[in-house]
């Protein structure tokens, strides 16, 4: 794996600058031997050591998917999915849906390929099997079997009480199944159990985010599974929890009963949080109270 910086140049007597991951604040780093869309990279990191610079000058031909090599380096810049916006269709279908890549002067680019001009400079040479890869570097067989890994991984950081931790764990393998699950047709036999695989991480995505207290993400992902598993237990509580924490008592209240009504046993613990509820509604109208009083009669 070859960690480096690199900046894209329109070739012409201002050198135009497209790509600058030093402006981005992250390098980029490129495993050998994947399939990578942009060849004369490797080509060229294949030869230099850490410390090396190279610059040089590449044919519109030779870099014709350019625009989609950077579209896809920016949304990893950015933290994203580098497939975000592909999804399962026909070819005709997907050139349709990148009639627009979302940045103009990758739209021009790509309308008008010419040459470019790449100035790259290696960080560091790491040999196979001394780092760990990033999901969307993966192979989709390597996704597959780095998931329950990355799982215990976030499971054991939960465990040390490393939240923020255990919740990046839990989002990259989310994230290694959800790119999986792209390639597949929606509601499939593959992509029904890649979802069922998805849920759980999700459930301890949403642990994460309700100790955080990001209730608003909580709500959302949880809705998401409620939308496609009506009786998802953990799902209705952890939306309950997040409704209370947001002041929605009715909606609180009806994810409770829900919970009751899918599993009696846990009565005892519904009962503790619709008691945290009323507590803290009393203390909010007593603060209330104190603040209003008199405001009526000035």
């Amino acid at each position: 794996q070859a960690t480096f910086h690199y900046r894209t140049l329109r070739c012409g007597d201002e050198e135009t600058p497209v790509d600058d991951s030093r402006a981005r604040g992250k390098p980029m780093e490129l495993i050998a031997g994947k399939k990578f869309k942009l060849p004369v990279w490797e080509a060229a990191l294949r030869t230099m050591r850490p410390g090396e610079r190279a610059r040089f000058r590449c044919d519109a031909k030779h870099v014709v998917l350019y625009p989609l090599v950077s579209k896809s380096l920016r949304n990893i810049a950015a933290g994203k999915d580098p497939l975000e916006g592909q999804r399962h269709c026909c070819s005709i279908a997907q050139m349709h849906e990148h009639y627009s890549l979302g940045y103009p002067d990758l739209d021009e680019l790509q309308k008008n390929p010419q040459p470019l001009i790449f100035d790259i400079e290696v960080l560091k040479v790491e040999p196979p099997g001394s780092y760990q890869q990033d999901p969307w570097a993966m192979t989709d067989e390597e996704k597959l079997q780095a998931v329950p890994q990355i799982h215990k991984e976030g499971n054991e950081l939960y465990r040390q009480g490393k939240v923020s931790e255990a919740a990046a764990k839990y989002y990259d393998a989310i994230a290694c199944l959800k790119n999986l699950q792209m390639k597949e047709q929606p509601g499939s036999p593959d992509w029904i159990e890649l979802d069922q695989k998805i849920t759980p991480l999700l459930l301890n995505y949403c642990q994460c985010k309700l100790q955080c207290e990001e209730y608003y993400e909580v709500l959302d992902h949880c809705s998401s599974i409620l939308n496609k598993y009506e009786d998802n237990v953990k799902a209705y509580f952890k939306r309950g929890k997040a409704h209370a924490a947001v002041w929605n008592v009715a909606e609180a209240q009806a994810d409770f009963a829900k919970v009751l009504a899918l599993d009696p046993s846990l009565r005892p613990v519904v009962s503790k949080e619709l008691r945290s509820l009323e507590a803290r509604l009393r203390e909010k109208d007593a603060e209330d109270k104190i603040r209003f009083k008199g405001i009526f009669s000035q």
